[in-house]
């Protein structure tokens, strides 16, 4: 290939880091991607395969005008690959884009492998040298402890870190039908979910149960600082004996065909591949013993006999005080050759990740071309998640998912006419995407604008294994 071609460097495989690395290829960039998996595993994932999803296989809302909505809606405008591979591999799941987690994986190695800019090392990265040229870090939640410590000197700033949790997932055929009812909350999209009902004494039975089973190395994980957005089921539940019935087994909207009536409490499973042969338990992260999981878990009607194919567990979240660190086109201050995206960057959620991983894609391409990136805009999805990485409170910075509190709020006088949320979600969704596709339209007319192969889908993608090489 012609010495002229910029070379970028991505640390990490897993969502925002094949994004980035497909976003800068398509962009006349040369791209060495790094993945230390299988060499080096980590508590949390079970494979070594590109973008495999660790907790459940949801991608959140498409319901129209809400905030994982939009966010969608302008990655899928920008040409997001994996969102491509996600729309794909989707398995029925209500109002919500979920993926058969295998065929989402394999359709991401498979446009990386129709990609012949992109190189792939299968090997740690331990240290980190501005020297080297523009790097995206995209590691994701789970970085080694030695690219940990890299980072962190690299930053001059100590790491933050919180513990996340993972839900179980039990075999389709060890469900027993006859106690369980197919709905989608509100009847928002198709009936795809499994719903236990629970009557007030089942539901009783079932918190006492859990409040009291045996956590692993109880001791040791007390004072976890867990996300809060994401407890796991033990802990929400030690906070009052409702507070579950007001959460993730919350029965509202939820009737039950058979009776016509609305349950007690309801918990929901959700449809993990295309054959339909496993379900994940939503909001069930735990960290109970294996052993308490399958007890406690059993007591939920329809599970009395349940294979579980894998037990919720938890893993360490890792990520940067980006508001300290990062600039608004995700480079660092101190060492501009150097962006980050995806969870490490502080962002919550499949989605985010990706989201991120394809924006410093973008950006890493054009600072590799010598153009300054023009931001994206503030009043965007994606910019206003941005924005709170970059200008949060860095004393209390937590990472963030996507919802409206980030948006742009609407002017004074618009709110003051406008007094139906929904109405006022639906404007600022219009103005976000308005304020998107222009941003876009000034991309496009770009020196490093998208060639010719980006328009590929993942459709049109020809299958090769990835081009995998050795140092």
């Amino acid at each position: 290939m012609s010495q002229n071609i910029p070379r970028i460097r991505i640390l990490g495989a897993g969502l925002a880091g094949p994004e980035a690395a497909l976003q800068a290829a398509r962009r006349d960039c040369c791209v060495d991607l790094y993945e230390m998996r299988p060499v080096r595993s980590t508590e949390a994932h079970q494979t070594a395969d590109f973008a495999e999803l660790v907790c459940s296989n949801s991608l959140k809302s498409e319901s129209e005008h809400t905030a994982p909505w939009l966010l969608k809606q302008e990655m899928r405008r920008a040409g997001s690959v994996l969102l491509q591979a996600a729309d794909a591999a989707a398995v029925p799941a209500g109002h919500a884009l979920a993926v058969d987690r295998v065929e989402f994986s394999r359709l991401v190695a498979e446009a990386i492998a129709a990609e012949p800019r992109i190189t792939v090392y299968r090997e740690e990265v331990t240290a980190i040298d501005p020297a080297d040229g523009w790097t995206v870090i995209a590691s994701g939640p789970l970085t080694s402890p030695a690219l940990s410590a890299a980072i962190a000197q690299l930053t001059g700033s100590e790491h933050l870190a919180f513990y996340d949790s993972i839900s179980p997932i039990v075999d389709a055929e060890s469900i027993d039908r006859n106690r369980v009812y197919m709905a989608a909350r509100w009847d928002k999209g198709t009936a795809d979910y499994i719903n236990c009902p629970m009557t007030p004494e089942e539901y009783d039975r079932f918190y006492d149960a859990l409040v009291t089973a045996e956590s692993v190395l109880e001791k040791e994980w007390e004072k976890l600082p867990y996300f809060e957005a994401c407890l796991p089921m033990e802990e929400l539940a030690r906070r009052g004996r409702d507070t579950p019935r007001f959460g993730p087994m919350k029965p509202v909207g939820l009737r039950d065909p058979r009776t016509g009536k609305t349950p007690w409490a309801v918990v929901q499973l959700r449809c993990e591949n295309l054959r339909a042969d496993s379900y994940n338990l939503v909001g069930f992260q735990n960290h109970l013993k294996f052993s308490e999981q399958a007890r406690v878990f059993r007591l939920i009607p329809g599970l009395e006999n349940a294979k579980f194919l894998r037990y919720g567990q938890i893993h360490r979240n890792t990520y940067i005080n980006a508001p300290r660190l990062l600039t608004e086109t995700l480079q660092l201050r101190e060492h501009p050759q150097i962006l980050f995206a995806g969870q490490i960057a502080g962002v919550e959620g499949y989605t985010e990740s990706i989201a991120t991983g394809m924006l410093a894609g973008i950006y890493a391409a054009a600072l590799a071309h010598g153009e300054q990136p023009e931001p994206i805009p503030r009043a965007t999805g994606l910019g206003s998640l941005v924005h709170y990485i970059t200008h949060a409170d860095p004393a209390h910075f937590q990472p963030a998912n996507i919802t409206f509190d980030l948006l742009q709020p609407l002017e004074e006088e618009v709110r003051r006419k406008v007094r139906d949320k929904r109405e006022r979600h639906k404007l600022q969704c219009e103005r976000s995407l308005a304020q998107f596709d222009a941003w876009w339209q000034r991309v496009l007319d770009r020196k490093s604008a998208v060639k010719t192969s980006s328009t590929r889908t993942i459709s049109s993608a020809m299958p090769a294994r990835a081009a995998t090489a050795q140092k």
